[in-house]
């Protein structure tokens, strides 16, 4: 019986090829993006799930009210982690600080001493309980719970241990010496790679104790209240209720806290599930997710699918006359409704299956096209999990029955008298659901429009944000790091000197970066002493003509190896209480780990330190060199050709003076563009999105204008006859489909500027949605609409009217 039904649906579907085509087309269509965002989405909120009771593990943030401003930090004073420990409810703490080494040296110690110089890869320092927190796995070396007690030792993840030690046994990497830009370590043990996604993964682990056997600055990475560089995690005792651990912590670092201090400043237990997800305290190097992009996705994936779904019910009942007689012969020779609806249903299954089959087919190719934004862990592996075989499995069952159950239950209601004799009343019915397949058509269109004006929103945000004026000269500047300060002043003065560079300086980093630099100042403004944390950025002297930064007030501060003098903008100006900058010159404030009196010497025009999502933050600059190189390349005639025929020159000074280190360049500008990769991202996909959704709806049109046409054959030739042109055949056609994308415009114009206008909520500076973009909207929907109109109705309307009176 089951093979009676498979043999009579292909039968069925085969005679109609064209409709099986476009049925099969439009649901492949929205599987195979269902399947990519299913598995983009699966992997996301798989981060950090595989802990042993990952619910009592936290992450300890900072939030920062200072007036109407607030921040968010995602790490916090050192100190914190010593005064932690005399907490009870807490069975392990782990303080993790992140390091962008840059490059660094590799020692092997063999007997022919051997040095490569590789790039660092996520490199933290931590202790044993991070181990007891994340379930490695221990390859080789001494107790896990021992391991990273001393100073001067280094745990190595697998891949990194191979990298750095090729073609030995791990088991023999325990015990050798690697040097990271001049400290010397000891491999005291390897681990496995882990398997699963978690934002806490690193590569390289050095005992956290290191530092208190270095410098003071390091020192006081561990010990200081007042630098923020430290990651703190903790994992709760059974029973603990986190407010009261919070409670606590913030009772502490009160005690710590400048009574004088105008920052409302409070530690916050972050959830680890929650680490993934939330931007306020992104991390630099740290790949975090939107749960809101995650469920627009989900929506995009299920729009989709609604549309390829909406298609077949439009198709197969627009095609319930044609199979009227079918109907009535089945049941006439005994068929039960029952059967004809398994039968129609099995022509739905198979329809949705070819469709899965073809959407497996296409998924390593959607995978390589969206790699742009995929995260990488995420790899054409995941689609043979178990749980996304069982996606597919479900998701082949419920687009059978939601797509399949309405077709099913109107073709096998015709009565058999009415379907073999009296074709009337058939029509009569037909005319009933003509207002159903038109609020189909409708809602296809809607969708699509809907897509379209979003994207064009989003796209011009996008335009809008990486052509904005950041308030500094960010073009033909390429930045890159030496390993040490040696030789400095050599290397500038050889770069200096090249004829395709116009300027050159040293420093921190570009006026705008991905991440945030902080320094605590006091301020005392002759009643009390203000504490106020602003953006620091430093540089050499020419570090402003490098960047081309403006001064409306003062001077720029003197040369010198260290800060001793400081320039401020506007808006930190503002924020110390003061409206016009001649009065804030010559203020003195404390600034540095030691809190020396350093005077204002000017003021500069603001320019954006961050994305356009946050507004203008409270800057400080000061006159230092440092291990940044900013080149500013003279312009040229051929400027690609020579800037890189520059570059090379200055790769070339580079590896004179440091021929072992690595020579990494950025220019300035993909550095600002990388602010907007989930945005790029965004409008990529939603290109992606309105180009499927106007695929398929077009597709349902080209199915229902052929249906149409083949249903009005003889009406066409009668109108041919009686003196109809062509473009009035044309338009009698069309005229009621546009009609429908019309009304569906209608619907979906309001939505579209809710969404667009809620989307750029979260930008401080935005574009503005202009009436043009619904006029571009529309008229494109209507034109690929007539395009695909023509294909059919100018056919028809061509077609010699003898041939279809004759036939009838």
């Amino acid at each position: 019986m089951l093979k009676n039904y498979f043999n009579t649906a292909f039968r069925s579907l085969w005679r109609h090829k064209i409709f099986f085509f476009i049925n099969t087309m439009g649901l492949a269509v929205g599987i195979s993006a269902a399947l990519v965002i299913t598995m983009l989405v699966s992997y996301e909120f798989g981060f950090d799930r595989f802990q042993a009771h990952p619910e009592r593990i936290f992450r300890v943030v900072t939030d920062i009210q200072m007036g109407s401003v607030q921040g968010h930090n995602a790490t916090v004073p050192g100190a914190l982690s010593q005064a932690a420990q005399e907490l009870t409810g807490i069975d392990r703490i782990v303080p993790m600080l992140r390091m962008d080494m840059g490059t660094m040296s590799v020692q092997i110690d063999q007997a022919n001493g051997a040095i490569k110089t590789l790039s660092a890869d996520q490199v933290i320092f931590t202790d044993a309980n991070y181990f007891q927190l994340i379930p490695y796995k221990w390859l080789f070396g001494g107790n896990i719970s021992q391991v990273l007690k001393n100073p001067f030792q280094v745990v190595l993840s697998q891949r990194s241990a191979e990298k750095y030690f090729p073609r030995q046994p791990l088991s023999s990497v325990v015990g050798q010496h690697i040097t990271y830009n001049g400290l010397m370590l000891t491999v005291s043990g390897v681990v496995a790679d882990l398997t699963d996604p978690s934002d806490l993964e690193a590569k390289e682990f050095i005992s956290l104790q290191t530092l208190n056997k270095l410098g003071a600055a390091d020192q006081a990475t561990l010990n200081s209240w007042d630098d923020w560089s430290l990651s703190l995690y903790l994992q709760l005792a059974p029973g603990t209720a986190p407010q009261q651990i919070e409670h606590l912590l913030n009772n502490i670092f009160t005690e710590h806290q400048s009574s004088n201090d105008p920052r409302k400043i409070s530690l916050h237990l972050q959830p680890l599930h929650e680490v993934h997800f939330d931007s306020r305290y992104e991390t630099p190097g740290i790949h975090i997710a939107d749960k809101s992009s995650l469920y627009a996705l989900l929506a995009i994936a299920s729009f989709l699918l609604l549309l390829g779904s909406l298609n077949y019910i439009n198709l197969t009942t627009a095609q319930a006359s044609k199979r009227a007689k079918e109907v009535g012969i089945r049941k006439t020779n005994g068929s039960s409704r029952q059967q004809l609806i398994i039968q129609f249903l099995g022509e739905t299954f198979i329809v949705t299956l070819l469709a899965t089959i073809f959407s497996l087919l296409l998924c390593p190719f959607l995978l390589k096209l969206f790699s742009s934004f995929l995260p990488p862990g995420l790899t054409l592996d995941f689609l043979w999990k178990g749980q996304t075989i069982g996606y597919l499995s479900l998701l082949v069952i419920s687009v059978t029955f939601f797509a399949g159950c309405y077709p099913a239950i109107v073709l096998s209601g015709f009565n058999p008298v009415h379907a073999l004799k009296d074709q009337s009343r058939l029509l009569l019915g037909q005319s009933r659901q003509l207002v159903l397949r038109k609020g189909l058509t409708i809602a296809q269109f809607t969708i699509a429009q809907f897509f379209i004006i979003l994207t064009l929103i989003i796209s011009k945000q996008v335009y809008y944000v990486l052509h904005t004026n950041m308030g500094f000269q960010q073009e033909a500047i390429i930045s890159f790091s030496i390993p040490n300060k040696s030789h400095r002043a050599a290397l500038k003065q050889s770069i200096r000197a090249l004829p395709g560079v116009a300027k050159v300086s040293t420093g921190f980093v570009a006026p705008a970066y991905i991440g945030a630099a902080f320094s605590d100042i006091i301020f005392n403004n002759g009643k009390e002493a203000l504490k106020f944390t602003p953006q620091v950025r430093t540089g050499d002297e020419d570090y402003f003509d490098v960047y081309q930064l403006q001064l409306i007030a003062g001077r720029k501060a003197s040369a010198s190896d260290s800060v001793r003098e400081l320039m401020i903008n506007k808006a930190f100006m503002h924020e110390l209480g003061y409206k016009n900058p001649t009065d804030v010159l010559g203020k003195l404030v404390h600034y540095g780990r030691d809190k020396s009196l350093v005077p204002i010497v000017g003021i500069m025009q603001d320019f954006h330190t961050q994305n356009l999502h946050a507004p203008i933050s409270p800057l400080i600059f000061g006159v230092e060199p440092g291990q940044t190189f900013h080149v500013r390349l003279a312009e040229q005639t051929n400027a690609a050709e020579d800037w890189q025929q520059t570059i090379s020159a200055i790769r070339k000074s580079f590896k004179k003076i440091y021929p072992e280190a690595s020579f990494d360049y950025t220019f300035v500008n993909q550095q600002i563009a990388k602010f907007y990769e989930k945005e790029r991202a965004t409008t990529q996909l939603l290109n992606w999105a309105t180009g499927l959704s106007i695929f398929i709806s077009c597709l349902g049109l080209l199915g229902l204008v052929i249906f149409t046409t083949n249903s009005r054959t003889k009406e066409l030739g009668i109108r041919k006859i009686l003196g109809a042109s062509i473009s009035n055949l044309v338009l009698l056609l069309s005229k009621d489909f546009i009609r429908l994308i019309i009304i569906a415009f209608s619907i979906a114009a309001p939505i579209g500027w809710w969404a667009g206008h809620e989307w750029l909520k979260d930008f401080a500076y935005k574009t503005s949605i202009n009436w043009w973009l619904f006029l571009i909207g529309i008229i494109g929907m209507v034109g690929v609409a007539l395009a695909v109109l023509a294909i059919q109705t100018f056919k028809a309307a061509r077609a010699n009217p003898v041939d279809s009176l004759r036939d009838e």
